[in-house]
């Protein structure tokens, strides 16, 4: 190529044309060099172009399952982190409902209310003294069937009300 473009321009100088054919020479050559590799360009330019569809979609595919990987990694945090904030609540909430309860208590004592505690104890009470009766009643003699007929039903009236005591103070 190199030696055709000396050629021309020994043949211009010694023909004696001007120089401006020499360039025009050499315009016309870069024109077709130009040409030819637009023509390799668009023959090989298809075969380019999928390549690089083809490297585009493994990069987009590597690039999603990384994100997903640190979504499913951000998401795991969180969950781990509500969690934590959920059991911490709930133990503030307990301390809470102690506290209430604690002084709702103190409040009804002063009040006079009496406790399921002492409720409770108030129970046992009467169930010993309703033993003790009807063991009485047994000893005491000719009358024994009409004294447990008694016992039995006024046992029977403390128990009702037992459990209905029971109720009012749960």
């Amino acid at each position: 190529m190199v030696k055709k473009l000396q050629k021309t321009s020994d043949d211009a100088a010694k023909s004696g044309a001007p120089l401006s054919g020499t360039v025009k020479d050499s315009a016309q050559q870069i024109w077709l060099a130009g040409l030819g590799a637009f023509s390799k360009a668009q023959e090989e330019g298809g075969k380019v172009f999928e390549a690089l569809v083809k490297e585009g979609m493994s990069i987009q595919r590597k690039t999603q399952a990384a994100a997903e990987e640190k979504i499913s990694e951000a998401t795991s945090r969180m969950a781990s982190m509500a969690t934590d904030i959920s059991s911490k609540a709930s133990g503030q909430w307990d301390k809470l409902e102690g506290i209430f309860e604690e002084r709702v208590s103190r409040a009804l004592n002063k009040l006079g209310v009496p406790s399921a505690k002492d409720i409770d104890v108030l129970i046992a009470r009467i169930d010993e003294l309703n033993r003790n009766v009807a063991k009485l009643s047994a000893k005491g003699g000719g009358s024994a069937t009409s004294g447990k007929s008694a016992a039995g039903s006024s046992a029977a009236k403390p128990a009702r009300k037992r459990t209905s005591a029971r109720k009012a103070a749960e």
